[in-house]
């Protein structure tokens, strides 16, 4: 058979959308469960190459969002002595979302909507969280009748509004959660221990609208504490990936849940057809 032959026989088994194996980066055939460890979603169909053109860009977001999640949980635990955010400000603009914001484009353009949508969220997240660290913005000072900074971070008003901010976060987070189920989990934990932190958060601000800043601040912690564990198993997803592209011979194990779900690996229209 011709090289010509070959090449098109290549191209057209490339292109068909139910597919057992993926092409990665470098051209490597890979297999579903690998897939989802290295981009965290399920395989599914998509047009184009942009997976075999592009390198992964999910690590890449999740070293912004587990640097900055971890800085951010030792500070609200207090470790070192450290009682304030504005000394790190910096991060909830650059650390997280403009890496973060990175990855979300090129997950985007290679079709991998599940890490789409997790790094896009999370971006946001830390940058509305950032600008609360912006005195210059006056937040805190528009609740209080003086203009002060201080009476207004203390005030009900002030305080209800952030943690209803952070409930609201706790419900969508959740709904995330429900989607990790599809992936490993690793994933579903990080997940599931967000959406605790962002609940027992949003129970902390409660708290302090009620002028109850004893069981603030250990609520305070409680959510340090839980994010804390989030930035340890993001470094470790983010390892693993990392070794998987550097094709360390090392297996981790992420506990893979997409065997107990049907295949992914099919058209919409297939999809619809099979329910």
């Amino acid at each position: 058979m011709s090289n010509s032959r070959v090449e098109e026989i290549r191209e057209y088994d490339m292109e068909k959308p139910n597919l057992t194996h993926v092409q990665s980066v470098g051209g490597m055939t890979i297999s579903p469960e690998l897939f989802e460890k290295l981009y965290l979603t399920p395989k599914t169909p998509t047009a184009g190459d942009f997976r075999k053109r592009f390198a992964n860009p999910t690590p890449l977001g999740f070293v912004g969002f587990v640097i900055t999640d971890a800085t951010f949980a030792m500070i609200l635990m207090g470790w070192g002595g450290a009682n304030s955010l504005s000394g790190v400000a910096g991060m909830f603009f650059f650390t997280g979302p403009v890496l973060l914001l990175l990855s979300t484009i090129f997950e985007w353009v290679q079709g991998n909507f599940f890490p789409m949508m997790v790094c896009g969220i999370f971006a946001v997240f830390w940058l509305s969280f950032g600008v609360l660290q912006l005195p210059s913005w006056g937040l805190a000072a528009a609740y209080s009748a003086t203009g002060n900074s201080a009476e207004g971070a203390a005030s009900v008003g002030y305080n209800a509004a952030i943690a209803l901010y952070l409930l609201a976060w706790g419900f969508a987070l959740l709904t995330f959660f429900v989607f990790t189920l599809k992936t490993n989990a690793v994933f579903a934990m990080i997940f599931g221990f967000v959406t605790t932190a962002s609940f027992i958060l949003s129970a902390a601000y409660w708290r302090v609208a009620m002028a109850d800043y004893v069981m603030a601040m250990a609520l305070q912690k409680a959510g340090g504490a839980c994010l804390f564990v989030v930035a340890l198993l993001g470094w470790y997803i983010t390892f693993v990936m990392m070794a998987a592209e550097m094709r360390l011979t090392t297996n981790l194990p992420v506990g893979d849940l997409s065997h107990f779900w049907p295949a992914t690996d099919v058209t919409l229209n297939e999809m619809e057809k099979n329910a």
